[in-house]
């Protein structure tokens, strides 16, 4: 009896420790460069869905948080939980002519346990 209720317990335990959200207020960064072919796309904004493995929209108004990445085209987010995020970029490729030089693309990163890092790159290509 002691042995069957010891691996309920264990089994308790592991379903609620092993569970991953999604979602702000951990300890987890994701990080990476935004790229267009071999180009990198500085000053691109990152629109960050939690709880997402595939791209939830284009409208950017749905998604739950947004990172601006550097004039050097890396980006960090930070203070994530363990979980299951979509990124999607929206920037400007100067090497193309404007009104087609607005290039946007994503990507699922999943993170398996809390107080990690996680590098991911981010590819843009043009409508």
């Amino acid at each position: 009896m002691k042995k069957l209720l010891l691996k309920f317990l264990l089994i308790g335990v592991l379903t609620v420790t092993g569970c991953c959200s999604g979602g702000a207020g951990g300890s987890s960064v994701i990080h990476g460069m935004v790229m267009h072919h071999e180009a990198m796309i500085p000053n691109t904004t990152i629109y960050i869905k939690y709880k997402a493995k595939e791209l939830p929209s284009t409208d950017v108004s749905k998604y739950d948080a947004h990172v601006q990445a550097g004039s050097d085209a890396m980006y960090t987010v930070s203070g994530l939980e363990c979980g299951d995020y979509y990124l999607y970029g929206v920037g400007i490729d100067p090497s193309l002519i404007a009104p087609d030089n607005i290039v946007k693309g994503g990507v699922h990163v999943k993170i398996t346990k809390d107080g990690t890092t996680t590098e991911t790159d981010v590819f843009v290509t043009e409508d």
